[in-house]
């Protein structure tokens, strides 16, 4: 019979309720989706030197061409504009540069090198040397900073590898103050509070973090706190009164304002945490705190909710990051010399745009919410639903049992192994542990089997045991017994052994002073009686 080929065995088309829906994970992780959007490239590849610091300037004048300076090698490598683009090259005399830093305008820009000089560049058209040289520190100057709050562009905090701390007044070259020991070891971290100009924060490898305000310097730090770990970055958030800091693999965020409370510790980094920056989510507007480590992973933690939202992976360790601060470039330094940037995707920001319409011109973010998809038994996590919850008030709580932690002679003991569960106990030298095996293997009829087959060495131990405890009132009914019995038993195999010999002299020693005292006592017994005697009377 031929088959009927008028009809397909398949259906050309699958049905639609077939299909995976792409959205559905976009709608379950807003956030993931939102960092997934990020195309990714590479901005600069010279291999050789480590991408040291990066920053993008906030001009208000032009926020959506963000400037960036980046420093590796004897340089600092200007871009600007929007996809990032190399304007020029700023060479630092031939040392190695550090910390770029611009003034809050985006005109100026101040950055340190290898022999603790700072040097202070016009950012915004090309120069021929710099315009300011700031000389005090004796080490490499890692913490280059201007303020940020209340438009000051007079003033600029530097610090270094010399634990040296200066504010300086850039038009006249000279230090307004500065501490020679403000730490007591390398200055690694610092920044400007966004809420006071006169306020920073630094963190030294002495794992100290000390917060400054410029206005009462010389009485010495406002606050300082432990960070427990060697600092390598610190960081205020956009409030001014909470501060980030990150040491070793951890990242902390201490509140400030009540005199350095830990607020929240942060463990999501395997190895060191190089670097902390803030970027703002262009969906919604909100501020994330990025982390970056040489695990080679940027960390996006919110810092509202105090939970870790996205992670980022790169092929190299990471020393650096920076966000834009319109939040659509994302640029992170490797210690291999590369400058990895991620920047939206077009199809996403327009998309972004259309959501932004609504009635009057007003823009209303409003974050979506996950949806909770049913969980039903062909899923694992429904057999595990209600594992991670947690006892409300009211609730009655079933505690689990705790498991029991068995010890070396009872495990013998179950397998059978008699001897050896004795040695076992007597190694250990509890008296009540050896006590309380002795009883069971003389409910078991072994206790005499065991002694029998104990080695001289072995009998050394029980003898020892038996001098030491013999006489104790909890256990010389038991102890004194089984004396008697090891002498009857092995009497031939102490005779014969010198070290045995010693434990017999001892035991018997043990027994000459016990007779003593209890001579001693029930003459003192004799005494007292008649005077209980006369007493009752």
């Amino acid at each position: 019979m031929a088959a009927d080929t008028s009809k397909p065995f398949f259906p050309a088309a699958p049905h639609s309720a077939l299909r995976p829906s792409r959205s559905a994970a976009s709608r379950a992780f807003p956030e993931s989706s939102y960092w997934r959007a990020f195309r990714s490239s590479e901005l600069v590849s010279d291999a050789g030197f480590p991408v040291t610091d990066l920053t993008f300037a906030s001009s208000v004048e032009d926020r959506a061409a963000p400037t960036l300076a980046a420093s590796w090698s004897t340089s600092v490598h200007v871009f600007s504009s929007d996809p990032l683009e190399k304007l020029r090259r700023i060479s630092v005399a031939g040392d190695l540069a550090f910390s770029p830093s611009f003034r809050c305008d985006g005109a100026l820009l101040a950055t340190g090198d290898k022999k603790g000089v700072v040097r202070v560049f016009r950012a915004d058209k090309a120069a021929t040397g710099a315009l300011r040289t700031l000389r005090a520190h004796a080490a490499e100057t890692r913490v280059v900073r201007y303020p940020v709050a209340g438009g000051d562009k007079l003033h600029l905090l530097t610090a270094g590898d010399d634990a040296l701390l200066a504010y300086w007044d850039v038009p006249s070259e000279t230090p307004v103050f500065s501490i020679p020991a403000a730490h007591q070891d390398y200055i690694r971290g610092g920044a400007a509070s966004p809420a006071d100009h006169n306020i920073f924060a630094t963190g030294s490898y002495d794992r100290s973090v000390k917060l400054w305000d410029a206005r009462t310097s010389n009485t010495g730090p406002s606050l300082s706190f432990s960070h427990g770990e060697l600092v390598e970055s610190v960081l205020f958030l956009p409030s001014g009164g909470l501060l980030a800091t990150a040491g070793g693999n951890v990242v902390k965020i201490w509140d400030v304002i009540g005199g350095g409370w830990l607020v929240h510790s942060v463990e999501s980094h395997v190895k060191t945490v190089m670097d902390l920056t803030l970027g703002k989510m262009v969906n919604t507007g909100e501020m994330r705190l990025l982390s970056a480590g040489i695990d080679g992973y940027v960390k996006s933690f919110d810092f509202g909710k105090l939970k870790m939202t996205h992670s980022l992976r790169y092929p190299q360790p990471l020393l650096s990051v920076a966000v834009s601060p319109c939040g659509s470039v994302v640029v992170a330094g490797s210690a291999k010399g590369k400058i990895y940037m991620r920047n939206r995707k077009k199809k996403a920001v327009d998309e972004e745009e259309q959501g932004m319409k609504s009635v009057g011109g007003a823009i209303d973010w409003v974050s979506p919410e996950p949806e909770k998809s049913v969980l039903r038994p062909n899923y694992f996590r429904y057999f595990r639903r209600g594992q991670n919850e947690k006892a409300k008030e009211g609730d009655f709580v079933i505690e689990k049992p705790k498991k029991v932690k068995y010890a070396e002679h009872d495990k013998l003991l179950r397998k059978f192994r008699h001897k050896d569960a004795l040695v076992s106990a007597l190694v250990k030298n509890n008296p009540r542990s050896v006590v309380a095996v002795m009883e069971e293997l003389v409910s078991r009829r072994k206790l005499i089997r065991c002694i029998g087959n104990l080695d001289n060495e072995e009998l050394g131990l029980l003898l020892e045991f038996l001098h030491r405890n013999a006489t104790l009132p909890r256990y010389a009914k038991l102890l004194l017994c089984l004396a008697n019995k090891v002498v009857e038993m092995r009497e031939a195999d102490i005779r014969s052994d010198e070290k045995l010999k010693v434990h017999m002299r001892n035991l018997k020693r043990m027994v000459a002073e016990e007779i003593q005292i209890q001579h001693m006592l029930q003459g003192i017994q004799g005494m007292i009686s008649p005077m209980l005697a006369l007493a009752t009377r």
